[in-house]
C-alpha cells in the first residue's frame, strides 16, 4: 500500500501541471480584463496602460504563465490582481469556513442516507419506499441555487427563523450564531448528495437481501431489522466509501454555488469574486486547491476501502 500511495502522489504532479495549463488558457480566452477593476471614467489611456504594465498583463500569455509557474515552484501562489493580497493567505483564511460547510454537509448526507436507503431497499415498492424515492428524485432534479433561494424565501423572509446570508451576525461571536447561519447552506448542500446516496444504498440493499447469508440469518431466527442493520449494512457501506471519493468534485462545485447564494465567506465565494474580476492568480490557486482535494479524496477512498475490506488489494 505504501508504494501505491507514493505512486499516486507522484502522479499528482503532472496532473496538476496539466490542470494549470488548461485553466490558465481558459482564463486568457475568456472575455474580460482585470484592468477594468481599476479604470475610472476620467482615466487617461496612458494611465490604463501603466496599470496593465505594473500588473504584468502587457506580456505574452505564455510569459505570464511561466512567471506564475516559477512562483508556484517556490511555494508562492502570487498576489491578487485586485486587492494585492497573497493568494495563499486568502485561501487559508477562508478554508475553515468551506471545510466546515463541506464536512457538515457530507456527514449529514451520509448519516441520513444510510438508514433511509436501507429502509427503502428492505421495503421495496411499498409506501415508505415510494416516499423515500420521491424525496430522492426531488433532490436529484432540483438545482442547488433554486433550492437555496426557496429556503431563504421560506425560512428567512416569510418565517424569519434563520439568517439568509453570511456566517456571523455583526457583534455576535458565539458558536450558536455560526450554527444558525450554517443551517440553510448546509441543508442545501447536503440535500443534493443525500438523494444520490439514498438511491445507491437502496439499490445495494435490494441486491444484498437476495444473498445466501441473509437467508441463513433468517434460518437462525434473526429478524429483518437485525439482519438489515447488523449484516447488510456492512456490505452496503463498502461502495459508499468509493462513492464519497468520486463525489468530491461535485462537493466542491456545490459548495461554490451554495456559498455564493448565501454569501458564505468561504473559498467558493472568493472564487466567484475572482472570476467576476478576472483575477487569475486567485482563480489558478483555487483551481489547483480543488483539483488537489479531488485527487486526495479519491486516494483516501481507496485506502479506506482496503482497510475496511482487507480482501481487496489496492492498485494504483
Amino acid at each position: 500500500m505504501r508504494q501505491m500511495i507514493i505512486r499516486r502522489l507522484l502522479q499528482t504532479i503532472p496532473l496538476l501541471f496539466f490542470v494549470s495549463i488548461v485553466c490558465f488558457a481558459m482564463i486568457k480566452l475568456a472575455p474580460g480584463d482585470p484592468v477594468l477593476s481599476f479604470v475610472t471614467p476620467n482615466m487617461h489611456a496612458d494611465d490604463i496602460e501603466r496599470i496593465r504594465h505594473n500588473l504584468g498583463l502587457d506580456r505574452p500569455a505564455y510569459i505570464q504563465y511561466l512567471l506564475w509557474l516559477k512562483q508556484l515552484l517556490q511555494g508562492d501562489l502570487g498576489y491578487s490582481l485586485v486587492n494585492h493580497q497573497p493568494v495563499l493567505g486568502q485561501i487559508i483564511d477562508r478554508l475553515p469556513a468551506t471545510a466546515g460547510l463541506m464536512g457538515s454537509a457530507i456527514l449529514i448526507a451520509v448519516l441520513l442516507a444510510i438508514p433511509l436507503g436501507l429502509i427503502a431497499g428492505a421495503n421495496r415498492n411499498r409506501w415508505i419506499d415510494k416516499i423515500i424515492n420521491l424525496i430522492a428524485y426531488i433532490g436529484i432534479s432540483v438545482p442547488l441555487f433554486w433550492l437555496a433561494i426557496l429556503l431563504i424565501y421560506i425560512f428567512a423572509i416569510k418565517l424569519s427563523l434563520l439568517p439568509s446570508m453570511g456566517m456571523r451576525t455583526i457583534g455576535e461571536e458565539s458558536i450558536g450564531d455560526v450554527l444558525r447561519h450554517g443551517i440553510l447552506p448546509c441543508s442545501v448542500l447536503a440535500f443534493g448528495f443525500l438523494a444520490g446516496y439514498v438511491r445507491y444504498i437502496r439499490s445495494s440493499t435490494i441486491g444484498q437481501l437476495k444473498e445466501d447469508y441473509v437467508q441463513i440469518q433468517y434460518a437462525f431466527g434473526s429478524n429483518k431489522w437485525t439482519i438489515l442493520f447488523r449484516h447488510v449494512i456492512k456490505h452496503v457501506l463498502l461502495p459508499i466509501i468509493t462513492l464519497l471519493g468520486m463525489s468530491m468534485g461535485d462537493l466542491v462545485a456545490g459548495a461554490i454555488v451554495t456559498e455564493t447564494v448565501f454569501s458564505w465567506p468561504g473559498i467558493g465565494s472568493l472564487g466567484m469574486t475572482a472570476v467576476r474580476g478576472m483575477d487569475y492568480p486567485i482563480i489558478m490557486g483555487i483551481t489547483l486547491f480543488s483539483s488537489l482535494l479531488l485527487i486526495l479524496g479519491n486516494l483516501a477512498a481507496d485506502i479506506l476501502y482496503a482497510i475496511v475490506d482487507p480482501r481487496m488489494k489496492v492498485k494504483g
